[in-house]
């Protein structure tokens, strides 16, 4: 196993909060060159996979993950070097919350707006097991070991049609007093508004305890949702898709 100590060095630059996770003890793993010396570092989080230090191929080349980010330029040609046609760039917005803080008011809002044929619940043990048995909502809580683990590190809401899952907000990840924010809505009940009162309602609750909610935008229509529940755009950088 590698020892987190040794790959800190390699990442101190990185602002993310997936990283921060592994780096924190949380969530994930590492793969490095050298567990004695290592000068090249893979860490995987969920989805992603984080590469830095010196470029190595192979760490490339082992990865499972669907989405790589890279240290530098020098990465990026390791990484298409290394999968060829089977990457594809694209661009992520590293949000954060307006200057101004959140609007708990217009959080209210968002929340109070969900149609009254919806219901939305705090995720329990039987949510839990139901978002894990949906392709499209197990994000929201597969990263966690358990219902355990989600009860004691995790938040979320989710969103039910009568008996039907059909949209969620939750912690994708945790660090120190910060999640990272997943939001997921069943296909054919998207742009009605779910995936809004349920984000509202994760980032109110994250506020009630003191918690940093983290969003980091996979597209525009993210970000612009994020927009909407207090956030602007802080930065934005590459990452690869890669055909599984």
């Amino acid at each position: 196993m590698v020892e987190r100590e040794k790959v800190k060095d390699i990442f101190k630059n990185w602002n993310d909060g997936l990283v921060s996770s592994y780096l924190q003890g949380y969530m994930g793993c590492a793969e490095v060159d050298d567990e004695m010396s290592p000068k090249s570092c893979r860490i995987t989080v969920g989805d992603f996979a984080f590469f830095a230090g010196v470029t190595d191929q192979r760490l490339i080349e082992t990865s499972a993950c669907p989405i790589i980010t890279v240290e530098n330029e020098a990465w990026d040609e390791c990484v298409e070097r290394a999968l060829g046609d089977r990457v594809k760039k694209s661009t992520r917005y590293k949000m954060k919350e307006d200057s101004g803080g959140f609007d708990l008011k217009t959080l209210s809002l968002y929340i109070n707006s969900l149609d009254d044929n919806f219901t939305m619940k705090s995720i329990d043990e039987r949510i839990y097991e139901d978002v894990l048995s949906n392709s499209w909502s197990m994000d929201l809580c597969s990263q966690f070991k358990s219902y355990d683990d989600f009860h004691d590190r995790g938040i979320g809401f989710v969103v039910y049609e009568d008996a039907k899952l059909v949209s969620g907000a939750s912690s994708y990840v945790v660090y120190d007093d910060s999640i990272e924010i997943e939001i997921d809505t069943l296909k054919e009940y998207r742009n009605r508004g779910l995936a809004a009162s349920c984000g509202a309602k994760l980032i109110l609750e994250c506020v009630r305890r003191d918690i940093y909610p983290g969003w980091d935008a996979m597209d525009l229509r993210s970000a612009s949702l994020a927009k909407k529940l207090g956030y602007q755009i802080g930065s934005s950088y590459s990452v690869y898709s890669v055909k599984q």
